[in-house]
């Protein structure tokens, strides 16, 4: 599985951005396989923002405290594409984002917030807002 993260750029604070996650060698249509997205900053541990895992016409959602209400997971099967879109942003989401995935079924209590449970990353995206 090879994903490709793009979208990123510098927006002012309360602006928005949709970050893209391209994927070849998996279908994002498929419900066999965890979604994530992560981000960074320097010199502190690689955070968890949001996840998905789809099952029938749903998902299973996880998303961070500071971006509930305001991030969203979504996909194109047609593109092949995992999304997220990110409002009313704030300063303190400037990050290197990274989308991530892997197969094993992920929970809370299994730790899907752990960057060392995902075996396929995408390369980073820089999200710079400013104040």
């Amino acid at each position: 599985v090879q994903l490709q993260a793009s979208g990123g750029g510098l927006v002012q604070a309360g602006g928005f951005l949709r970050l893209s996650c391209a994927a070849s060698g998996h279908t994002v249509s498929s419900s066999n396989m965890n979604w994530a997205w992560f981000r960074q900053v320097p010199g502190k541990e690689r955070e968890l923002v949001a996840f998905i895992r789809w099952s029938g016409g749903g998902g299973r959602t996880y998303y961070t405290d500071s971006v509930k209400g305001r991030f969203t997971l979504s996909r194109d099967n047609a593109k092949n594409s995992v999304f997220l879109q990110m409002n009313r942003l704030k300063p303190e989401d400037t990050a290197v984002h990274y989308c991530a995935a892997d197969t094993p079924p992920l929970t809370i209590l299994s730790g899907l917030y752990h960057a060392r449970r995902y075996s396929y990353w995408g390369q980073g995206t820089q999200v710079t807002v400013s104040s």
